[in-house]
């Protein structure tokens, strides 16, 4: 029997069959069994491949985050850069909801030094402040998307049902809120980075100048 030409498993199908059952099925029922019967192989065949299930996990998380595919272009506003990287992010863990808590556990931080290279440079001011910045923005996006994702994934609302009448300051302040989900993040992002920007000021104040250092 002449062999196929095409390999049956390589890292890139078995990662994508592995995605469809976490989609399908959850994390919960996800095994390297689910994926070789997705895949028509037979299990021994995918430890050629991966020693473990959470190799490929593993691997699974780095192929979402990869799906931001972030801009390589150092061109342009700082913060219109900023915010275009933190979306990008989001909507990439977003795209697969059930798999988007792998980040949490295998955060590939590797495919992000191109994105923090780029943030750091692009905003020279109060290089102290730097880490910080990245902190708080990072911190943002991925709990935005990973409570959203939790909720898609589960089928639940962002914000739970409750009475008006004994959370009466909620309620209005839900009612007056004209975004979704996506434009909510936004504005939460945008209020960050202009208290970056206020943050940044009052540092630069604070610091003594080089003439009033040598009187």
């Amino acid at each position: 029997m002449a062999r196929p030409k095409k390999a049956l498993i390589t890292r890139e199908t078995a990662v994508q069959a592995a995605l469809e059952i976490i989609e399908e099925h959850g994390l919960s029922d996800f095994s390297l069994g689910a994926v070789a019967r997705k895949m028509d192989v037979k299990s021994p065949s995918l430890y050629h491949h991966f020693q473990h299930k959470e190799d490929l996990l593993e691997e699974v998380a780095r192929e979402i985050l990869s799906l931001a595919k972030f801009a390589e272009d150092d061109s342009g506003d700082w913060e219109a850069r900023t915010i275009q990287i933190c979306l990008d992010t989001r909507k990439a863990l977003l795209r697969y909801p059930n798999a988007a808590p792998l980040i949490l556990q295998f955060f590939p931080r590797h495919l992000m030094l191109g994105a923090y290279e780029r943030t750091v440079k692009g905003y020279p001011e109060t290089r102290e402040l730097h880490m910080a910045m990245l902190e708080a923005i990072e911190k943002l996006t991925y709990g935005s998307a990973l409570f959203q994702a939790a909720a898609l994934a589960n089928g639940s609302p962002s914000m739970p049902a409750f009475v008006a009448d004994r959370y009466p300051n909620l309620a209005e302040s839900i009612a007056a809120n004209p975004y979704d989900d996506e434009q909510l993040f936004l504005e939460a992002l945008r209020t960050l980075i202009l208290g970056i920007r206020v943050r940044t000021d009052a540092m630069r104040e604070d610091k003594p100048s080089i003439d009033t250092e040598d009187r």
